[in-house]
Order: structure tokens, then sequence, then C-alpha cells
């Protein structure tokens, strides 16, 4: 009865709720289109999933890929039983190879319906609930020092206490970046130095020695893991790793070369709930503290997030953001919502949300199974 009858593909805009995000090297943008997957089964169940890139520059990803890949591999998906995650991922991958992005909106329907089905909220299924609640982390577009400073300042008093700077321009716009927030922080704020890879080699060595005295986290210096290993050993700043971590081979180099204490793991990076619970669950053996979020996304990411950040013990957790919190639309009623700068995750079976059909209108395209 919980064999997959039907995919209906759905996409709409998520505007940023703060003007522009801008990144390095030139990278930024106003809003990004999302791709939302509702994966239907035979009793009449259903679950939601969601994927959103960051546009295509943030890593090999779009959003008319996600959707190409999704009418190339929902045929194969019709039948499956949905409740099955390695099922669903098998037959994914007996059509598609590599793509993960998109293969995590369907990944998130799956854990949605397993949940429903169960009668269980995800993060029960994911290892069980160690955290009702958990602080935010929101993003400082990269602008002037003094547009940064007041951007913190400005979400401090909303509760906010962890932050990521976006970082990896001219190195000593980027110290006077960094400082500038530094002073601008209430005690107590984490600061993340977040370069996004844009820093290369010679950029980053000239970087750590202006900015290594500074309270931070320092978040991916370099796009390569060999550079990245070059910087940690020239500076005594603790190291996030991100873009250049895709496997657990890539995490345990990140740990043992490169000598990261913490990475950033992103659901669509990872191929969804499933992929990522492994990541998190290897780093924390490893003795590694985890940001948990996605590239970008909605409601929908957001609670699949929300239910990840509450399975992993706060002594664990770095970071985690709340996308719906970024954007301006929301298709579920803005839940999960933050309060005060702390995020939860919902307690009714499944992702907990319910998706409003008519913000979405008619589906891109839909894949049903064929009677008779």
């Amino acid at each position: 009865m919980t064999q997959i009858v039907a995919i209906d593909v759905y996409g709409y805009e998520l505007t940023y709720a703060h003007g522009e995000y801008v990144m390095s090297s030139g990278r930024a943008a106003t809003a990004q289109d999302s791709t939302l997957v509702r994966v239907s089964c035979e009793d009449g169940t259903y679950g939601w999933g969601e994927v959103c890139t960051l546009a295509g520059t943030y890593w090999p990803a779009f959003a008319g890929g996600a959707r190409a890949a999704l009418a190339e591999m929902a045929p194969a998906l019709l039948g499956v039983d949905g409740t099955n995650p390695a099922a669903v991922h098998a037959a994914m991958n007996s059509r598609l190879m590599g793509h993960d992005y998109a293969k995590s909106a369907v990944d998130l329907a799956c854990w949605d319906l397993l949940g429903k089905r169960a009668g269980l909220p995800v993060a029960e299924l994911l290892g069980g609930r160690v955290q009702t609640d958990f602080p935010l982390y929101e993003a400082v577009p990269l602008s002037s020092p003094e547009a940064m400073a007041e951007f913190v300042a400005r979400r401090s008093a909303a509760g906010i206490t962890c932050f990521q700077v976006k970082i990896g321009n001219e190195p000593a716009d980027d110290d006077a970046r960094l400082r500038a927030v530094s002073e601008a922080a209430s005690a107590g704020t984490t600061l993340i130095g977040d370069a996004n890879g844009g820093w290369t080699l010679q950029q980053a060595v000239s970087a750590v020695r202006l900015v290594d005295a500074l309270p931070i986290y320092l978040e991916q210096p370099c796009r390569r893991i060999e550079d990245c290993r070059t910087v940690r050993t020239l500076t005594s700043l603790p190291m996030v790793m991100d873009e250049s971590v895709l496997t657990p081979l890539d995490l345990v180099a990140a740990k043992n070369e490169v000598g990261a204490g913490s990475v950033n793991l992103k659901l669509g990076r990872l191929g969804g709930l499933t992929g990522t619970r492994m990541m998190r669950d290897l780093a924390v053996s490893l003795g590694m503290s985890v940001s948990l979020e996605d590239a970008w996304g909605g409601d929908v990411t957001t609670a699949a997030v929300s239910h990840l950040a509450a399975s992993t013990a706060c002594h664990d957790m770095l970071s985690v953001s709340f996308f719906n919190d970024w954007t301006n639309e929301h298709v579920a009623g803005h839940r999960p919502r933050s309060a005060a700068g702390r995020g939860s995750a919902p307690t009714e079976p499944g992702l907990g949300i319910d998706v409003d059909l008519d913000r979405l209108g008619e589906p891109l395209f839909t894949v049903r199974a064929t009677t008779g």
C-alpha cells in the first residue's frame, strides 16, 4: 500500500529577506528558484521534499538540472516502497548517477512519508529528539565593514547569537570586515568567517596573518582541500570545512589531514537526510562538531533541517540555519518558525508541516503510474 504511484514536481521563487545575498567571487542573488516534490503512495499518503541550489555558481547544480534529473528518475520510482529510503535511492541510482541535489528532494519526501506512516516525527526516526530547541545562525552578506557590522547588531537584537560572516575577497578588506563585525557582536556571540573557497592559497596565507588573533572560526578558506591543509598549518584559528567535503573519505581527510574540528553538512549536497545523517554520525564519531543546513530553501527544507538538528546533541553542533527566516515566501505557513533566535522541530508525524497547494499552482510536471 506504500508503493509510489505519482510524483508531482512544483517550482516557486524564494526571495531573500535582507535584499541581496552576496558571497565571495562576485556571487550574488536576490532570489532563487526552488523545487518542491510531492511523492504519493497507493494508500493516499504523500510526503514533501525540497531542493534549492543557490543558483548555479555555488556548486555544480542548478534548478533546471534538478528538475530535469527528477523527470529522468521519476519513472524508476513508480512501484517502489515510498517508506523505504534505501530502496528509493537504489531506484534513483539505477536510472541516474550523481545528481544528489535532485535526489535529496525525493529523499526528504520519503522520510516525511515514513514518519507519517509510523506516526512519529522524523527526529525520532533519525536517532531520537535530544534537543527541544537550539540556537540558530544567520549569514552576513559580503558588503562594506559598516554594513556588515550593522547587520550583526540588528540581528543580534532579534536574538541571533551565531553569525557566518561572508569573506573571501581581498585579504585586507576581509580583515576590516571581520574586525568591524567582531566589535559589533555581543559578548558570547559565535562568529564564523566563511570564504566559501573564494581565496587563492596566496590570499588565504595573507588573510590568516591578518586575522589570526580574532575570536572567530575560519570556514573553507580555499576551494581545494590541499590548499586548506596548508592554510591550517599557518593559523591557530579553528577551522570548518564545507564545500570540499562530499564523501566520507573527504570527511576523514578534513579531520586527519586538514585538522578541521567542524564540518558544514548540507542536505542537497549529500542526497538528503539519509546521507546527511550518516555523515553527521561519522563526524561526531571523529570528534567533530557539525553545522546543519542546505544551500538554500523554504519551509520544507527548514523542517527537514530542524529534525536533523533536534536529533543532534548540543555539544556536537556548531550551527543550524532556518532558511525560512531568510526568505519571504512560505508554502507551509512559515513552519517551523523560530523564536528569539532559536529553532525547534515540529512534533507532528513526518516533517510535521502541511504544504498549501494554493500557493504553488499547477505542477511543472507529474509522473504517474498507469492503471489497467
